[in-house]
C-alpha cells in the first residue's frame, strides 16, 4: 500500500477515515477517451463517493483554444472552484471511474495553480466500490470558498519550449502513450494526426506505472520503470501524452519519487501531431 500523502496520494483507507473533515473537499475527475463508450457525467450521476463535485475537465478548460481541455485562465479555474465550493484551506481528494487516469490532470490542474492541498485517490472509485465502501447519487451541499490563485509558470510547457528541448536534448521528454501509439503503429484516436513520438523522447507507458487494482506502484518500483526506458533523471523532465491527461501519472510518480524539476506539455500530440512543422519520430528512434 502506498503510503498516504495529502500532496500526492492517499489510500481509500485515509478517505473513509476523514470523510467527517470539515474541510475536506472530494472531487471526481472522471475523464474518458471518444472511444471509451462511458459518459462520466452520467456515471456521476447515477454513483459517487459521498459529497463529490464532479469536475468537468473539458468545462474547466481554455475555451480560447481548438486543442482538448487545455488549462484554463486563472480567473475561470478561480469561478469554477469558488462555484463547487472550492477554496482556500481546504483538503482536496480528486479520484476517477478508471481507478487512476484523469484524476492525475485534475490533481497537476491544482498544483499549477499553486493549490498544493490536493491528492489523487490511490485506486480510484474501482477500489473504493471493491470495497463496499457508500457511494451516493445526491448532489453535494455546496457553499461559496474564495479561492487564492497562483499560476507556477513552471510547471506547464509550450510547443516551442519542447521543440527546443527536443533539439537541445536537456530535458528529458517523456512520453506515456502506449509502446504501439509511441512507435507510430497503433492509429491516433483523433482523426489526422500523425503517428510516431517527439524526436528524443522517451517512452514510459502510465499503465506501467500502475499496479494490477490500479493503484500506483512504490516509488522505488517506478524509479526502476523509468530508468528502465532510458530516462536520465538528473535531468529536467517534460511529461506528455495524448492530450495531457495520462502525462500527469508521469508528473505524479516523479514527484513521489522527490524529483521536482518537471513540467508538463499540455498540448501533448494533440498538439504536435497535427503541427506541420516539427519533426515526428517513428519506431524506436
Amino acid at each position: 500500500m502506498a503510503q498516504d500523502d495529502p500532496k500526492t496520494l492517499v489510500s481509500t483507507e485515509w478517505l473513509a477515515s476523514h470523510m467527517r473533515d470539515p474541510d475536506l473537499r472530494i472531487l471526481d475527475g472522471s475523464y474518458y477517451l471518444p472511444d471509451a463508450g462511458r459518459d462520466a457525467k452520467a456515471e456521476y450521476a447515477a454513483g459517487h463517493i459521498p459529497g463529490a463535485r464532479f469536475f468537468d475537465i473539458d468545462d474547466i478548460a481554455d475555451s480560447r483554444s481548438d486543442l482538448p481541455h487545455m488549462a484554463p485562465p486563472i480567473e475561470k479555474f478561480m469561478s469554477r472552484m469558488r462555484a463547487m465550493g472550492v477554496g482556500d484551506g481546504h483538503q482536496v481528494v480528486v479520484y476517477d471511474g478508471a481507478g487512476i487516469f484523469s484524476a492525475a490532470r485534475v490533481w497537476w490542474l491544482f498544483k499549477l495553480m499553486g493549490q498544493n492541498d490536493i491528492a489523487v485517490l490511490d485506486g480510484g472509485l474501482p477500489k473504493w466500490v471493491a470495497e463496499g465502501r457508500e457511494i451516493e447519487d445526491l448532489p453535494p451541499i455546496v457553499r461559496d470558498r474564495h479561492m487564492t490563485v497562483r499560476r507556477q509558470a513552471h510547471l506547464v510547457k509550450d510547443v516551442t519550449q519542447v521543440s527546443a528541448a527536443s533539439k537541445l536534448r536537456d530535458q528529458e521528454i517523456i512520453d506515456a502513450r502506449s509502446p504501439g501509439r509511441f512507435r507510430g503503429e497503433e492509429p491516433e484516436p483523433r482523426p489526422g494526426m500523425r503517428g510516431g513520438h517527439i524526436p528524443g523522447s522517451k517512452n514510459v507507458h502510465y499503465a506501467s506505472l500502475l499496479n494490477d487494482d490500479q493503484t500506483m506502484k512504490s516509488p522505488e518500483e517506478t524509479r526502476a520503470i523509468f530508468e528502465a526506458a532510458g530516462v536520465d533523471l538528473s535531468k529536467p523532465a517534460i511529461t506528455t501524452c495524448g492530450s495531457g491527461v495520462t502525462a500527469a501519472i508521469l508528473t505524479l510518480a516523479m514527484t513521489r519519487m522527490g524529483k521536482d524539476d518537471h513540467s508538463l506539455y499540455d498540448g501533448s500530440w494533440s498538439e504536435w501531431g497535427m503541427f506541420p512543422t516539427v519533426p515526428v519520430a517513428t519506431g524506436d528512434d
